[in-house]
């Protein structure tokens, strides 16, 4: 499975989505970004895992909408004046699938060297290790570089269920 936001060589910089997430900045390589939208018009579907907040008709598409909140173990965002709905394609096994990814707000585009961006951290982070592609320094602050192939997975969502019964059973 290939890695969205890896960058060679030290020289290079790449382009990232910043964007605010319950106070904390996050990014998103930009070719991973198909477009940013109003949130609005969410179809909610039953049975869904917490983190899915339903599906949008997306110019006669069906896109899944993930609260990113949830999928971090955190409560539902609520939508604001800036919630917005970031669209993002991934790639799984040759097939290209579409997601919408609910967000704070929209911060900027950025150009991070590859040389500013670290490993990220093995403890002290709220999300999952293998959620975060790495830490983006900017201007003395980190920003969290997501690995938007893990966190928009939905195929590992399906068996979140089954997953808790089993653990509920155990």
């Amino acid at each position: 499975m290939k890695q969205t936001t890896s960058v060679t060589g030290a020289n290079e910089t790449a382009q990232y989505l910043t964007f605010m997430l319950g106070g904390e900045a996050f990014a998103i390589g930009i070719m991973a970004v198909k477009e940013i939208i109003e949130f609005s018009g969410i179809t909610e579907v039953p049975m869904m895992p917490d983190c899915i907040r339903g599906v949008i008709n997306l110019r006669g598409a069906v896109v899944p909408v993930m609260d990113l909140a949830a999928r971090f173990g955190r409560p539902l965002a609520v939508p604001g004046k800036r919630t917005c709905i970031v669209i993002v394609e991934t790639e799984n096994e040759g097939e290209r699938q579409v997601t919408g990814v609910v967000v704070d707000a929209v911060s900027a585009v950025l150009d991070i060297a590859a040389s500013e961006i670290e490993p990220a951290p093995s403890f002290g982070t709220r999300i999952r290790g293998d959620f975060i592609a790495g830490m983006g320094k900017l201007n003395g602050k980190f920003v969290i570089l997501l690995n938007v192939d893990h966190v928009l997975a939905l195929e590992a969502l399906a068996t979140l269920p089954e997953q808790a019964a089993d653990a509920a059973a155990a």
